[in-house]
């Protein structure tokens, strides 16, 4: 098979001839031309623009004159598109845009002259609630609405107009019948055969409320109809909608949006677009349309319907998925790893391929046909046109193309298989309690009574009663599934309890359902993962969006890319700019979905504990830098960018965040501008609400801004030189203390470079160690009173010989040594300040490596106490005798008896 990818244009008498041979429709078109002006503009594409002026050299005076026009313009345009094609110089791209192009054109021409015809008669129609001129905007549906019309294809439109009102004229007529007689008048002018043929044939069914309703339909009666009848196949062929006249497209469009693309995933797509498919296969069999390769099995349809599922599963989410051509939807799948990328080359070919064939078959006779012609004259000829050796070559070529398309459409819309689950008895209305009780403890479980309680009240609760039958279909087969998986895992009357606690959460939310359903690998997945922990469950309980991430595993175990992720949720938020629900909804969906990876990873054992903690140290700062983004558009505002900072303290600062850390942050800005502190004052405001507001995906961290100069009662953002003189002479040593892990991680570099070049002169001031010592054993001993454990049980964080006083240590060896030692002032981490504390001889090598494998087996018992759902990290003192000694005398080492 030879490439048709565009290449040196032959000479056009090399092109006709080939033309007329291959296409009897060509060669009538060139016998009915004159001679001279056959090979005109050959050579180049048809643009927009020669079309534009070919209808301004034929000025049309009345409907009769403009139909001739517009179908001359047709001929001259489909005879140099079928000679390029045919003569191997135009691509599949140029072939489907210059269809798209003539229709475009004929369209806005034709419009144009109609409306100014028939406002001569009426006047201009005039919105009554705005008066505003109205105008009709034609909305392109199917190929034309995603700019891959093929040649001879019918055009669907639908016909809307913004407002309802009257026109302004000599004989006022309301606005639904003018623009329903100005739609009718545009499809005579395209589509009414005369002596010259016709330009489309136009097809308006899929307009609200279908054949036979009104042709033109105001925006509030669209609006109404997306609300109250819209139907699933209707989402479908709305995602490829693009308004091609009308000054008030993107109000059409916002207006259509929340019909086509759901704020969810919908995994309810699958169902319904399987249904759809399902009807298209009972019309191909009754019809006989197996050789159509257009509705046929492995045609071109169910190419679109592979695109057009992920559409609208994820389009509300993902605005890149918007897009309306196949061919440019289909390599977003595999960037999204959607789909593999072995499936998209394919499918992409496949799609090149038969679109290809379908211009051939169409070039014939100039008919909309999808099926191989019945002589064998004209197979040939088509298989030449597609550059195969003979018709039998070219049916292999096709049959090879539309296997591969099958077998990845059946991958994708596999239903379950048939046939009732081996555990569906158990669920069931009207199930023996003690025959479940007993099959449920032949599967492992250790309370089946309990167990078979929960199921029987679970199916009699109103919540199951009240719900739709589908989705009550869909819970039905979950349920079996969900034994099943529980009983795999170590725990299955815990697993069990959490899964079911999920289900009736999302039972009447169908799309959560309806992926669990379409996805069973990913019940396993959740199920080894609230296994593991209660803390998960509840979080992803909590938060049922996640449920998509367990779909990929490529994905949820996949290394983090930040960078790349902080271009992905930009793009997000600037789709949805100056809506901030949405975009804290964005935001927190964002972290949540990051954070739910780690877990997965963290819970596998692939990621030691301090790489999680870097991880969820970079989320943080990923979503803190698009915090701010959004935050500082200020009106009015003094400038454009913000001369402003973040600085993370504590646990971000030290780059030991866990899942459910606090932020400690202060906000610092260098800016001479008179109404700085104002302006910066309400961003910090702005910057804190956003952080902190409880939306309905949850809050995206809580903040505390208490470390910033004063405390409480000062101002919450600091110029960058009342905090130096702060730091310099009015700081209490735990504020330098707290330095030690803070760091910049947003906003202004050039304010971060300062603020570090502050925090390493501060630390590395000569101090009285003696003085040092008994201020930082004091802070110790007040942090331990404010956090007294009543328990026999030891807090793996407050107690003596626990995370905070190897943390205090470090810090006082950082306070007394670091003038002496520059090294000691780099934010590396606890463990590793201990470990470069011991080569530098400031303690020794033993008590240094005893502290760092204690202080890192506490953060990791209190890791997994958290994950856990532990309120407090604490266990029975002698599970950590060897840490707590080990912590106590690096403190008698270096602090001598001061906690006493």
């Amino acid at each position: 098979m030879e490439s048709h990818n565009a290449r040196a244009a032959p000479g056009a008498d090399a092109s006709l001839a080939r033309a007329a041979r291959l296409s009897h429709y060509a060669r009538r078109l060139i016998e009915a031309q004159s001679p001279s002006g056959l090979d005109a503009g050959i050579g180049r594409p048809f643009t927009a623009e020669e079309m534009r002026a070919a209808l301004a050299a034929r000025p049309a005076a009345d409907p009769d004159g403009l139909q001739r026009a517009l179908r001359a313009l047709r001929k001259q345009v489909m005879l140099r598109l079928i000679a390029r094609d045919l003569g191997g110089t135009a691509t599949l791209s140029e072939v489907m845009g210059t269809a798209t192009a003539l229709a475009e054109v004929a369209i806005g021409h034709a419009l144009a002259r109609l409306d100014e015809w028939l406002a001569a008669q009426h006047g201009t129609p005039v919105g009554a609630a705005s008066g505003r001129a109205q105008q009709l905007h034609v909305v392109g549906m199917g190929k034309l609405g995603g700019a891959e019309l093929n040649v001879s294809s019918d055009i669907d439109l639908v016909f809307v107009y913004p407002e309802e009102g009257e026109t302004r004229g000599p004989r006022p007529i309301s606005n639904h019948e003018y623009f329903t007689r100005l739609g009718r008048q545009l499809i005579a002018a395209l589509s009414e055969i005369t002596a010259d043929g016709h330009v489309f044939r136009v097809d308006m069914r899929l307009r609200p409320y279908g054949e036979g309703s009104p042709l033109a339909a105001s925006f509030d009666m669209l609006e109404n109809y997306f609300v109250t009848q819209g139907r699933d196949w209707e989402r479908y062929a709305w995602i490829k909608a693009r308004p091609l006249t009308g000054d008030r497209a993107a109000e059409l469009l916002d207006l259509a949006r929340p019909f086509v693309y759901r704020r969810h995933l919908d995994y309810g797509a699958f169902a319904s677009l399987r249904d759809l498919h399902r009807q298209i296969r009972r019309e191909v069999e009754r019809r006989d349309l197996f050789d159509n390769i257009k509705l046929g099995p492995g045609g071109i349809r169910e190419i679109e319907f592979i695109a057009q599922v992920f559409q609208l599963i994820r389009g509300g989410r993902e605005a890149e998925l918007r897009t309306q051509p196949t061919l440019s939807v289909l390599p977003l799948l595999a960037e999204k790893s959607l789909l593999p990328r072995a499936a998209v080359d394919e499918l992409a070919a496949a799609y090149v391929f038969l679109r290809n064939l379908e211009h051939r078959l169409q070039y014939l006779d100039d008919q909309q046909t999808h099926v191989p012609p019945p002589s064998e004259a004209d197979r040939a000829l088509v298989a030449e046109a597609m550059g195969a050796r003979d018709y039998a070559a070219l049916a292999a070529a096709l049959e090879a193309h539309r296997s591969r398309v099958t077998r990845h459409f059946e991958e994708i819309f596999a239903t379950s298989p048939g046939g009732e689950h081996a555990l569906a008895h158990l669920w069931q209305e009207g199930a023996d309690g003690e025959k479940a009780a007993g099959a449920l403890a032949a599967l492992g479980f250790q309370r089946p009574q309990a167990v078979a309680g929960r199921l029987k009240g679970m199916r009699a609760a109103g919540r199951y009663r009240e719900m739709p039958a589908a989705s009550q279909s869909r819970l039905d087969r979950l349920v079996p599934m969900a034994i099943e998986a529980a009983a795999a895992e170590r725990d299955p009357d815990a697993t069990l309890e959490r899964l079911l606690d999920l289900l009736d959460s999302v039972s009447r939310r169908g799309s959560y359902l309806a992926l669990l359903e379409e996805y069973p690998q990913s019940l396993s997945r959740l199920a080894a993962m609230m296994s593991a922990s209660p803390w998960v469950a509840q979080y992803l309980t909590q938060h049922p969006i996640l449920l998509d991430e367990l779909l990929d595993a490529r994905t949820l175990y996949g290394t983090p890319d930040w960078p790349a992720a902080a271009r992905d949720l930009r793009a997000q938020m600037a789709d949805a700019a100056g809506d901030t629900e949405k975009g804290m909804d964005i935001l927190r969906h964002f972290k949540h979905a990051h954070t739910l990876r780690l877990v997965a990873q963290d819970l596998s054992g692939a990621l030691p504990l301090e790489t999680l903690s870097d991880h969820l140290s970079d989320l943080a700062c990923v979503v803190l830098e698009e915090v701010l983004r959004a935050a500082w558009p200020l009106r009015p505002a003094h400038r454009t960018e913000p001369r402003f900072a973040v600085i993370g303290y504590g646990k971000l600062g030290g780059k030991e965040l866990g899942y459910a850390s606090d932020l400690d942050l202060v906000f610092l800005y260098d800016d001479p501008a008179p109404e700085a502190a104002e302006s910066y004052a309400r961003f910090a405001q702005r910057i804190n609400n956003w952080l902190t507001s409880l939306t309905p995906a949850g809050v995206l961290y809580e903040t505390d801004l208490r470390l910033r100069p004063d405390g409480a009662g000062g101002l919450l953002v600091s110029p960058l030189e009342s905090y130096r003189d702060y730091q310099t002479k009015h700081a209490w040593p735990w504020e330098h203390q707290a330095l030690t892990r803070a760091r910049f991680v947003a906003g202004d570099p050039g304010i971060g470079a300062e603020f570090e070049r502050l925090r390493v002169a501060i630390l590395r001031e000569r101090r009285d160690r003696a003085v040092l010592l008994r201020e930082v054993a004091a802070m110790r001993r007040k942090l331990l009173e404010g956090h007294p454990n009543p328990t026999a049980l030891f807090d793996l964080k407050h107690d003596r010989g626990g995370l905070i006083d190897v943390e205090f240590v470090v810090q006082f060896l950082v306070l007394g040594h670091a003038h002496a030692h520059a090294a000691l002032t780099g934010n590396i981490g606890n463990l590793a300040l201990l470990k470069l504390a011991a080569r530098l001889g400031l303690i020794t090598e033993r008590r240094a490596q005893a502290a760092h494998d204690a202080y890192r087996r506490l953060r990791q018992l209190q890791h997994g106490l958290r994950l856990q759902g532990e309120k407090y990290a604490r266990l029975a003192p002698d599970a950590v005798t060897a840490e707590r000694r080990a912590v106590r005398e690096l403190w008698e080492e270096v602090m001598g008896d001061s906690s006493d």
